[in-house]
């Protein structure tokens, strides 16, 4: 086992702490995972998910953003979360690849929403990476934005309220006054 050295950030979310790796978890995009069954061939993201209260995991870069349910304390899951990360973290493979519908769905884009996802990527995708989280475009018709949040954004209490109107500025500054910003329902 070679030595890891982890930082831990808290979020907005106070049900999502970072874990800033000194190696990367995921080297192209990004990972976001809502059950063990997404991940099942992903040994580090299913030993994380044994963790009792684990809810979501998130991997960027050398960031392993990890959502808990409100039940468990974090007394008791960052620990194990350390743990299970200095435990596994030789065996990951960073390169792993997982069913990205976002690549084809970006290839087919109208101008419209090419535009949409560009504003996204340099104003608003950075910030809530940095978070720990991040978001993609569910659809967009009559200048109506339906938006889905990944990571520490999805349970994070201002996103259905600062951030969302922080978005909607920024496309009626940036790309139409009468656009609406709204939060895809959870299946």
């Amino acid at each position: 086992m070679s030595n890891l050295d982890i930082t831990i950030q808290p979020t907005p979310n106070p049900n999502a702490l970072k874990f800033i790796l000194d190696r990367d978890v995921k080297t192209d995009g990004k990972a976001s995972f809502k059950t063990p069954l997404d991940c099942r061939d992903i040994p580090l993201a299913a030993a994380l998910f044994d963790l009792r209260g684990v809810d979501q995991i998130h991997f960027f870069q050398n960031v392993v953003t990890i959502s808990k349910f409100s039940f468990e304390d974090w007394e008791n899951l960052e620990p194990a979360v350390q743990t299970c990360l200095e435990n596994f973290i030789d065996d990951h493979d960073p390169a792993f690849k997982v069913f990205d519908p976002e690549t084809e769905r970006r290839a087919h884009l109208s101008p419209e929403l090419q535009k949409i996802e560009s504003i996204l990527d340099q104003k608003i995708r950075p910030g809530l990476q940095g978070d720990g989280g991040d978001m993609s475009v569910v659809d967009f018709k009559d200048n109506v934005l339906i938006v889905k949040y990944q990571g520490a954004c999805g349970t994070c209490p201002s996103s259905t309220s600062g951030t969302l109107e922080a978005i909607r500025s920024i496309l009626r500054d940036e790309f139409h006054q009468d656009v609406e910003v709204y939060l895809a329902p959870e299946v």
